[in-house]
């Protein structure tokens, strides 16, 4: 009988451990998240058009689409194509590198892909003055 109790108890201590880190997720991740997958499906087409379209109006500012579209071609061709993508993290902030105050996003996936075993994506976004969240860079490595 006392086993039983403690086979519960530790049942439901296990129960609660796995459930505690969903709800304690910043509900801005899955949303920057969602946002910076759509965006990269654009990258991962070789479309770099439409990656700049819908991207941020900083990151239009660097470059035309066909800067983007040539420097995506440098960047990703050699990597062959995506075989899976994973969050590594999300971190939000208040500051960025040369940028005034504002709300920031740096989401960083770990990529597999075909003639490189893995490649870390950094792709930073900022809540733009309409609300919505959009990407203003992106990096491999």
């Amino acid at each position: 009988m006392l086993l039983q109790r403690r086979r519960r108890a530790v049942m439901a201590l296990l129960a609660f451990a796995v459930c505690v880190p969903a709800f304690a997720q910043d509900p801005r991740a899955s949303e920057t998240q969602y946002i910076a997958r759509e965006w990269l499906k654009h990258t991962d087409a070789g479309n770099g058009q439409a990656a700049w379209q819908a991207a941020g109006k900083k990151f239009q500012a660097k470059q035309t689409p066909e800067q983007f579209t040539q420097e995506l071609a440098a960047l990703r061709a050699p990597l062959g194509a995506l075989l899976q993508r994973t969050l590594n993290k999300a971190e939000f902030r208040a500051d960025f590198p040369d940028q005034p105050l504002g709300e920031y996003a740096v989401l960083q996936f770990r990529s597999a892909v075909t003639n490189r075993s893995i490649v870390i994506e950094t792709i930073s976004l900022e809540r733009e003055s309409d609300g919505r969240w959009r990407v203003v860079g992106y990096a491999l490595r």
